[in-house]
């Protein structure tokens, strides 16, 4: 009889089988088996994503919803040499998982500011053997990443430095944007203290800024309020409590999926803010500019 194969680290099955061999009692009253399990999960459904169209075969609109992008984009990339051609089928183009993981990477590079010219240069250069991955971290591009933003840990007085401000610092210890920890400070929220800082540079002052943040955070809570609600009514449709649990690969479509619902929901929330923020700047700076020219016609008249 052929030995039992292990499911191998990493991936959802993987995950799932180490939680089963922790003891019932432990789970139980260890809080911490559980949300290091339930980290394990998502980060593995990141990297081993439970594709819903056929495996190694994506018609373009497939291949979009599964790379988070259109397909518009998907002919561009393939225009300027950044895709290679699909298999032709009569009239239909079929892409496989080389194509996804590749668009993937591309998507990913151009939203960390690369254009296309050097997004094709690099794609280039990792083809030919480079250790692009040492200096872009390609592997975590390609996959992607379940947290958002990284905590930083330094000296406390690191941290001060970085802030600039004493009461702005008490501020952010209180909000729990800094952790501090025997002499050690934790950074929660980085990007966030990174844009504090180089909005300071305009002349708008820290308690200011802290402020708005105060003020916009329940919105913010709210709409991811109303969001997760939504997701977690698919889940609660799929597992019903005090029912026995659903397969593996049931299991791990489930989580790969609410992968990809945060995923969606941030894009849609970001490019909803964005168009908003855009359209109240715009009709801003039309009312300035109409006061300064009636201003400066009632100083000629």
């Amino acid at each position: 009889m052929a030995p039992e194969r292990r499911p191998e680290a990493g991936t959802i099955a993987g995950v799932l089988a180490n939680v089963r061999r922790v003891p019932r009692r432990v789970r139980r009253q260890s809080r911490d088996v559980i949300e290091t399990a339930v980290a394990q999960l998502f980060d593995a459904a990141v990297r081993h994503p439970q594709h819903t169209a056929p495996s190694g075969e994506y018609r373009i609109d497939d291949l979009a919803r599964l790379a988070g992008t259109t397909t518009r984009n998907i002919r561009v990339y393939r225009d300027r040499g950044l895709l290679p051609p699909p298999l032709r089928v009569g009239r239909i183009a079929l892409f496989n998982d080389t194509h996804l993981t590749r668009l993937r990477l591309i998507t990913s590079m151009l939203d960390r500011g690369y254009n296309i010219a050097h997004v094709k240069e690099m794609l280039g250069a990792w083809e030919e053997g480079k250790n692009l991955g040492d200096v872009l971290g390609l592997e975590t591009a390609i996959a992607g990443s379940w947290t958002t933003e990284r905590p930083q840990t330094m000296p406390r007085a690191q941290a001060e430095r970085l802030i600039d401000d004493r009461a702005a610092f008490e501020r952010l210890v209180a909000l729990g944007l800094i952790r501090l920890d025997d002499g050690q400070a934790t950074v929660t929220r980085p990007k966030l203290i990174e844009a504090f800082n180089e909005i300071r540079g305009y002349g708008i002052g820290i308690d200011r800024l802290i402020g708005l943040y105060e003020e916009t955070l329940p919105h913010i809570d709210a709409i991811s309020d109303i969001l997760v609600r939504a997701g977690a009514e698919h889940v609660v449709d799929q597992i019903k409590p005090g029912e026995p649990l659903s397969a593996d690969t049931e299991i791990a479509e489930l989580i790969t999926m609410l992968v990809r619902f945060r995923t969606q929901a941030v894009a849609s929330v970001t490019a909803t803010l964005a168009s908003s923020i855009e359209s109240t700047i715009e009709s801003m700076v039309g009312r300035l500019l109409s006061d300064y020219l009636e201003d400066a016609e009632q100083s000629r008249s």
